[in-house]
């Protein structure tokens, strides 16, 4: 099994007077791009950031995984991924990783400017943050997979329903004429972002709204280097690979 790689993202630009506050290069551990939904979203914040950073993949639930998460750097999440490092401070938790580069940049990067958008994108955020497991669960995220649909739950239906219902919602109230759930790009999409992969790998049915807004994520710029590089990732996790109708 090839050892964890390590790379470093280019920074776009600071937000004027920031670059100065910066000594250390941050530093996010992430799971495979392939499967790690929560690695996703905090690799995206740090994209949107536009601060520069060092990534450790490191292989899910490989012969080392349990050894690994026991390390020093692991400790402060009990060996979840990601895991933000700046210095000595860490940061985990994919939504904690959000707010901190919204703190450490603007929150306008990050959040609608309106009060009532803003309060809505992050009820919307913390909603993806603790609930849906049923998808979670039955929908395993796979972005290097087509592996059409399945038979679901009246659960994960449930589930999937209320996304389209916040979206909808979204979109109609805050949307404007950005391609986004407010409008522009930011912390509500990167929750919501590996969700759109789950609706393509499993061939959820959307309506027109929900496929507008879908194709909007999936040409992002960071959207689309994530799920090109996980394509050359080479490790494999079978129980996320079974086809329709296996699981």
């Amino acid at each position: 099994m090839p050892d964890p790689s390590v790379s470093r993202c280019a920074a776009a630009t600071f937000p004027k007077g920031k670059e100065q506050e910066r000594t250390d290069v941050l530093k996010l551990i992430i799971g495979n791009r392939a499967y790690s939904s929560w690695s996703m979203r905090g690799w995206l914040a740090l994209k949107q950031s536009g601060i520069e950073f060092e990534e450790l993949v490191v292989p899910l639930y490989d012969e080392s995984w349990n050894q690994r998460r026991e390390g020093d750097e692991f400790a402060p999440s009990s060996g979840k991924v990601p895991l933000l490092w700046d210095g000595d401070q860490v940061v985990w938790d994919s939504l904690a990783i959000i707010e901190y580069c919204a703190d450490l940049t603007s929150r306008d990067l990050f959040w609608p400017a309106d009060l009532g958008a803003r309060g809505m994108a992050r009820s919307m955020a913390a909603e993806m943050h603790s609930g849906f497991a049923n998808l979670r669960r039955d929908l395993p995220m796979n972005v290097r997979r087509i592996l059409g649909p399945r038979s679901l739950s009246e659960d994960v239906k449930a589930e999937i329903n209320r996304i389209l219902t916040l979206w909808a919602q979204a979109r109609a109230r805050h949307g404007g004429t950005g391609s986004f759930l407010f409008g522009d790009w930011g912390a509500a999409d990167m929750m919501y972002a590996p969700v759109v992969t789950r609706f393509i790998t499993y061939s959820v049915p959307v309506p027109p709204f929900a496929r507008a807004y879908m194709d909007a994520v999936l040409t992002h710029p960071h959207v689309l280097e994530w799920i090109d590089r996980a394509q050359d990732e080479p490790w494999v996790i079978e129980q996320y690979e079974e086809p329709a109708g296996t699981a």
